[in-house]
């Protein structure tokens, strides 16, 4: 497993890392065994990084980690979230009071249930799990987050990027607010190339990319017609007729690696990720993980040969401008 600098934190972690929302439950039924598993196979194959969140089963997929943690000597990093509170409108609005969403009363009292969930005394990296820009002249939540990291409590700070609007954070990691920042970041949503990753490697903030697959459409998949199961957040993200959609851009996406050739023999799955990794200021990427299969394929690209420069231009022409499907449009 190839390891990167996350910023200028001074660690090394491994260049794929462990998504795992799925853990929480929320991407269809999910067995605490084999999440177990499937944590062991990627730290046995080198994975020193994983992103969690307190929505993520409402702290199931932490205490999970946690469990599995205990069993392990690697340094292995973990990254969790706080949402804001209440929990909707998200993202918060431009006309949300920010003190009304993440107070510093709210924010103490929620790194200490992250902690318990985590089993530590020192959260690695706590991020805001959602932002508005509006808040960005007075960011009194990431003051209230110093005060504890200066305490001990955490280590290092981000925000995980509101989806309708990523370059919110620019200006709070110009003006060192940030040691990390989380990214929507693939083949179809390429926007961060623009200004956000830059202005990352120019201020040494860390940089966590999700979504590397779309949701799984980049994986190849998903076929025509496809439907999730009632209570799996795929259901609603590719409602409608976005899945169909979605195919027939991936099936673009695959003629174009066949007609290139393919000389590395990449699944769509690899080209996903090597096409972010690609990427100097990417940190890590956290490919969505639920088994042990997925762990062990997702952590093997890793050690394949990377991708040209050709073929990572050919695809940025795959960039698609289709809007922010979180907002149920």
């Amino acid at each position: 497993m190839k390891k990167r600098a996350f910023g200028k934190t001074g660690l090394n972690v491994s260049e794929i890392g462990f998504g795992a929302w799925a853990l929480g439950g929320q991407w269809g039924g999910q067995d605490d065994q084999e999440s177990i598993a499937a944590l062991h196979k990627a730290i046995d194959l080198g994975c020193n990084f994983i992103d969690t969140a307190q929505l993520y089963g409402d702290g199931r997929s932490e205490r999970v980690i946690a469990s599995v943690l205990t069993e392990r000597s690697e340094e292995v990093h973990v990254a969790t979230k706080t949402p804001p509170d209440p929990i909707l409108p998200w993202p918060p609005s431009p006309y949300c009071i920010v003190d009304e969403r993440y107070s510093e009363k709210y924010l103490r009292k929620n790194v200490e249930a992250r902690l318990k969930n985590l089993g530590t005394d020192c959260i690695d990296v706590l991020q805001l799990h959602t932002w508005t820009r509006a808040w960005n002249s007075d960011p009194q939540p990431l003051q209230a987050l110093r005060k504890i990291r200066d305490e001990g409590k955490i280590r290092f700070i981000g925000i995980s990027t509101p989806e309708q609007d990523q370059n919110s954070v620019v200006e709070l990691m110009q003006q060192g607010w940030l040691d990390v920042v989380q990214v929507i970041y693939n083949i179809f949503e390429q926007e961060p190339a623009a200004e956000l990753l830059p202005v990352a490697q120019e201020t040494g903030t860390a940089v966590i990319v999700r979504v590397v697959f779309d949701e799984g459409v980049l994986t190849g998949k998903y076929n025509q017609g496809h439907r999730f199961p009632d209570g799996d957040f795929r259901s609603r993200y590719f409602a409608g007729d976005r899945v169909d959609r979605a195919v027939g851009r991936v099936k673009k996406i695959k003629e174009e690696i066949e007609d290139f050739g393919n000389p590395k023999g990449f699944s769509l799955a690899d080209v996903a990720l090597k096409f972010v990794l690609a990427h100097s200021a990417v940190s890590t990427v956290i490919p969505g993980i639920r088994n042990s299969l997925q762990a062990e394929l997702n952590m093997g690209v890793s050690e394949k040969m990377d991708m040209s420069e050709e073929l990572v231009d050919r695809l940025r022409q795959h960039y698609w401008h289709k809007g922010v499907w979180y907002g149920g449009k």
